[in-house]
């Protein structure tokens, strides 16, 4: 079955994402870098990750294509996340029973490491608690803080946004 409810509701959903491979295999995940999830299935002209990529590891034929990641060359490093202007990257590592999503953040005030966060799904449902691990904050990311928390891995693939408090 092709997965198109985004195209009428706007929003995207997992299955979506695997039906453009854009979703990373599970064992690239467990591995100790944070492997780079692109959710972006519109052909648009933009190709800012693809140049950011200084190891190649995002291809695109053509400006509109959608890009798509090269797993086993991906790092993790953020230069695709810093760059994208959809917000649409998203960096995952899975580790000691627990997850890792770094992700944009534009909202004030800028979290801290050790804040207490309610981890959101791509709707906005409160999928559980985490903890932010690390931030980029904006000023050094062109006025987007790059936030990294540490969830539980089940809402690692899910887990797009976050709410401050608990």
């Amino acid at each position: 079955m092709e997965h198109k409810q985004y195209l009428s509701d706007g929003i995207i959903g997992l299955g979506d994402l695997a039906s453009f491979n854009a979703v990373p295999p599970t064992e690239r995940l467990g591995e100790k870098r944070p492997v780079a999830m692109i959710e972006c299935i519109q052909e648009i002209p933009c190709n800012s990750c693809v140049v950011a990529c200084k190891l190649g590891a995002i291809q695109m034929a053509r400006v509109n294509d959608l890009p798509k990641v090269d797993y086993n060359k991906c790092t993790g490093c953020m230069a695709c996340a810093m760059v994208c202007p959809g917000l649409a990257v998203f960096l995952l590592r899975e580790g000691d029973g627990v997850g890792y999503v770094t992700l944009p953040y534009e909202f004030l005030p800028v979290p801290k490491a050790g804040d207490q966060v309610m981890a959101l799904n791509r709707i906005g449902t409160v999928l559980g608690k985490g903890k932010v691990a690390r931030v980029l904050p904006p000023e050094r990311n062109d006025g987007t803080a790059l936030v990294t928390i540490e969830i539980p891995k089940e809402m690692l693939l899910e887990t797009r946004a976050i709410k401050l408090g608990e």
